[in-house]
């Protein structure tokens, strides 16, 4: 019957938009999504069978009906119809191609001896498209047991182990350097003035109620002198600002109030102030403080 689009441009058009929506809504990062998903290339191949399939049914459908027109009915579809995709020369040869189909007229030669209830049954041959897939199938199946069984591939368990082992390696390196993420393991010490800047303003938001304005030392310790209470150096401060003092007694953890960052600044700041003598400090507590590479330093003068 009478198509508004021909079957060689409506399959293509069907085709290309389905593939363009699995693109568009699949994830599959810089790489086209037929390409890292194989199973998507084996839909994509089944799904263009398909489509195939039904433009090829369809036709023989139309074909039978029209075969059961009168001539009257005929001739006046024919009127009807100015234009008949269908019946282009190039694509009748594609279908006989395909189905090796033959006219109905000449069934009574290929009618067979059986005989179930009335119904006979026809010697065709299998289309040439069922024989191409199922000789692809077979393909498949060596090249899938060579590739999987005897060389080893990687499954979908194994890939998807591997990108999950990818995906902790990348979480850790973006740990390593964003910011919200820091902890007392991957903080560095900052001494550029801008970043100390910013230091000293969160510290006079937040800490000089305890440890003054100078850092000089109040309800809480001097800030100023080398002993510490809980460890000196930036990851021992980052520490004890994040996670609060000594139980009891000491001071809150600020992790709740500030970013991982601003206590990467505020640390920076205090340690800046080491050595800055401010007036009336209070009274030194804890141990002298000495960063660990000093210490092997130390040790290996007094070895020498």
């Amino acid at each position: 019957m009478k198509k508004l689009i021909p079957a060689y441009i409506r399959v293509p058009l069907i085709f290309f938009a389905v593939f363009g929506a699995m693109e568009y809504f699949i994830d599959s990062g810089d790489r086209p999504a037929f390409v890292k998903f194989p199973m998507i290339m084996l839909f994509l191949v089944v799904f263009l069978f398909l489509l195939i399939s039904i433009e090829i049914t369809m036709s023989a459908v139309d074909a039978v009906t029209h075969s059961l027109l009168s001539e009257e009915q005929k001739r006046i579809l024919n009127e009807s119809q100015s234009i008949s995709f269908l019946k282009n020369d190039w694509f009748q040869k594609l279908i006989k191609k395909l189905t090796k189909s033959e006219p109905i007229e000449n069934e009574y030669e290929l009618l067979m001896d059986h005989d179930y209830d009335g119904i006979k049954e026809l010697d065709n041959s299998l289309p040439p498209w069922w024989v191409y897939l199922f000789y692809g199938c077979i393909i498949f199946s060596v090249i899938y047991l060579v590739r999987f069984e005897i060389m080893g591939g990687d499954t979908q368990e194994m890939e998807l182990k591997n990108e999950i082992a990818q995906a902790k390696i990348e979480v850790e390196n973006y740990m390593k350097t964003a910011p919200d993420m820091m902890n007392e393991k991957s903080v560095t010490l900052l001494s550029d003035k801008e970043a100390l800047s910013k230091g000293k303003k969160i510290f006079s938001s937040n800490c000089v109620a305890c440890h003054r304005d100078d850092a000089g030392g109040q309800i809480g310790p001097n800030l100023t002198d080398n002993q510490w209470i809980l460890g000196g150096g930036i990851k021992n401060v980052f520490h004890t600002i994040t996670n609060g003092g000594r139980d009891g007694k000491g001071m809150i953890a600020w992790k709740t109030v500030l970013k991982p960052k601003e206590i990467q600044l505020v640390s920076s700041y205090v340690l800046s102030l080491q050595g800055s003598n401010p007036l009336n400090p209070k009274a030194s507590e804890g141990e002298i403080w000495v960063n660990k590479a000093d210490k092997n330093k130390i040790k290996k003068d007094s070895l020498n």
